[in-house]
């Protein structure tokens, strides 16, 4: 790869023509060692939804689906442990204190802080169609929502307790315990608890988008500008990891391949879904992105060393802003500054 490197200061069209090269490369070594390829490739090329036309049967994005099927009693379960602060150590934060799901599923901070008031490492994901991803978090690291949720309970960083003392409380509660009784049998226990939270977060889809309703057949749904958005999008190469069902959170990608963007490591992130990204600001693993065209035009530079035309930021960014799917009967919504 270093070679590809050199060999690009060497004219435009060699550098563009090297540019795919590169990506190509990197893709395809993220897939050996990452084992990404598989499904990555299961994503971009899955069929359409039953009752799809034919013109999306082609598109490398497809649309969201509705919640999966879940017992109503465990998801309004899960939602009240998500909602509360006694999962905490000190009682004062619940997942939702840094995963709204009022506004876009997460905040609009740059990085949220940790108990005691210090910055958080990286910036947060939002918890709407986080279900979808293939790995969860910026590195990866949990492959079920499960997982997750237990690593939080733990983590002195966010939750700061554990599932032994969240059992403890839960179990002291009359009323947490006939809820768990209704939904699961039995008192409050380790399975059921994270049971609750991941099936409440599978529930947390944003179908309904604009962009969806398009590729649904609906061809009034896209103006002139966001369709030609939406070619760029795909001519100039973001479709290579921004694609499948999320619109991306499905391999694993180096960030910075030309020109350096995020100063936080890691440098081998999940790429994240650009569902509802038009209300996710700010944006990059280290929040520095602090408005939508500023991210585009960062990420074409670092990523596909290409700088784009205004006209071509502004397209892009039109396209992205159909991207942003409804919850509750209404579309998602920036948090207020």
């Amino acid at each position: 790869m270093p070679a590809f490197v050199k060999a690009d200061t060497r004219g435009p069209r060699l550098r563009r023509r090297t540019g795919w090269l590169v990506l190509a490369a990197v893709l395809a070594a993220t897939g050996a060692t990452m084992g990404a390829a598989t499904g990555a490739a299961a994503q971009a090329h899955e069929p359409p939804a039953p009752g799809l036309p034919a013109s999306a049967a082609s598109e490398p994005i497809t649309p969201i689906p509705p919640p999966p099927a879940a017992d109503p009693r465990k998801v309004a379960l899960g939602k009240e442990l998500f909602d509360d602060p006694h999962l905490s150590g000190n009682n004062k934060r619940a997942c939702l204190s840094c995963h709204d799901t009022s506004t876009n599923g997460a905040t609009g901070n740059k990085l949220d802080k940790a108990p005691d008031g210090s910055p958080l490492p990286l910036h947060t994901t939002t918890v709407f169609n986080a279900a979808l991803n293939f790995r969860l978090g910026w590195e990866g690291r949990y492959r079920t929502l499960e997982d997750q949720a237990e690593a939080s309970l733990d983590d002195p960083a966010t939750m700061g307790t554990s599932i032994t003392g969240v059992l403890s409380k839960l179990n002291r509660d009359p009323g947490m315990v006939r809820q768990f009784w209704t939904a699961y049998g039995h008192a409050p226990d380790r399975a059921s608890l994270l049971n609750a939270i991941a099936t409440y977060e599978r529930s947390l889809l944003t179908p309904g988008s604009r962009f969806d309703h398009w590729l649904e057949g609906d061809e009034s749904a896209l103006s002139g500008e966001e369709l030609h958005g939406y070619q760029l999008f795909k001519s100039f190469g973001c479709i290579s990891c921004h694609q499948g069902v999320n619109v991306g959170g499905n391999l694993f990608e180096r960030h910075g391949i030309f020109h350096p963007l995020a100063a936080t490591k890691p440098k081998l992130v999940v790429v994240p879904s650009l569902r509802n990204v038009a209300v996710m600001a700010p944006y990059f693993q280290d929040g520095s992105a602090a408005t939508l065209p500023d991210a585009v035009r960062k990420m074409a530079r670092a990523q596909l060393d290409r700088t784009l035309t205004d006209q071509q930021v502004e397209a892009i960014v039109a396209f992205l802003k159909t991207l942003t799917g409804t919850y509750d009967g209404a579309p998602l919504v920036a948090p207020s500054p």
